[in-house]
């Protein structure tokens, strides 16, 4: 008997041979939890994934001007909408501890990393966002590291984080000017996929294509759970 990882409800599967192959395919929540975890499937910035009828949202013609028309993030792919549902679900796996939560994701960022890495260069290597050492003792897991680990491919931890600030105290104008948390530890010169759980002014992606930039990497390019 299955029960659904968030409201613990029991979860009543449909008979087919997909069952008998495995768990692998397999909800980790129920039909009602389900339906509230909307991924993005309409028009879209083709650069960072918000909703928008333009090809290239208003941020990220912004971006291009602060970069001067050499943003070092070549484009961002976000799964689902960050609505009330999935921002409680991911502050009980993130900020409380709840380190099974992430099965639920796991279907979805598996499918559409399928559809995302038909447009990336390969071969590619993945690198989940890190935390501060001091912030990875306080959670006890990177939430970007977990969610890398459903993908296919190279993964390295080519980054550290120098800072402890939480980008989600900081005002929009504080994310853009802050100064760059991360230092790279390992030189790529194949294209990454940088790896997070949200994208929200795209400041924290930008700062780690950033340094892969400029230190030999030409393609650098973000998988995101959400888009907010």
């Amino acid at each position: 008997m299955l029960y659904c990882l968030w409201c613990e409800d029991e979860i009543v599967l449909q008979v087919s041979w997909i069952n008998f192959i495995g768990r692998e395919q397999q909800n980790e929540i129920c039909t009602q939890c389900a339906k509230q975890l909307v991924e993005l499937n309409g028009k879209r910035c083709l650069k960072c994934s918000r909703e928008t009828s333009e090809s290239n949202c208003y941020d990220c013609e912004r971006w291009d001007l602060f970069y001067n028309q050499r943003d070092p993030l070549t484009w961002n792919y976000s799964i689902f909408h960050y609505n009330s549902f999935i921002k409680e679900v991911i502050t009980q796996w993130k900020y409380r501890g709840d380190y099974a939560l992430v099965k639920i994701f796991k279907n979805a960022i598996i499918k559409q990393f399928k559809y995302f890495v038909t447009k990336v260069e390969h071969p590619y290597i993945v690198v989940p966002i890190p935390l501060s050492e001091e912030r990875l003792y306080e959670r006890g897991f990177n939430q970007a590291e977990m969610l890398a680990n459903f993908l296919s491919g190279m993964k390295i931890m080519a980054l550290t984080r120098n800072t402890n600030t939480k980008q989600a105290t900081k005002t929009k104008i504080e994310r853009i000017q802050s100064d760059n948390p991360f230092k790279l530890i390992k030189r790529l010169n194949k294209p990454v996929v940088l790896v997070d759980d949200i994208y929200t002014t795209g400041r924290t992606l930008r700062h780690a294509a950033q340094l892969l930039q400029q230190n030999g990497c030409n393609e650098i390019y973000a998988l995101t759970l959400c888009r907010a």
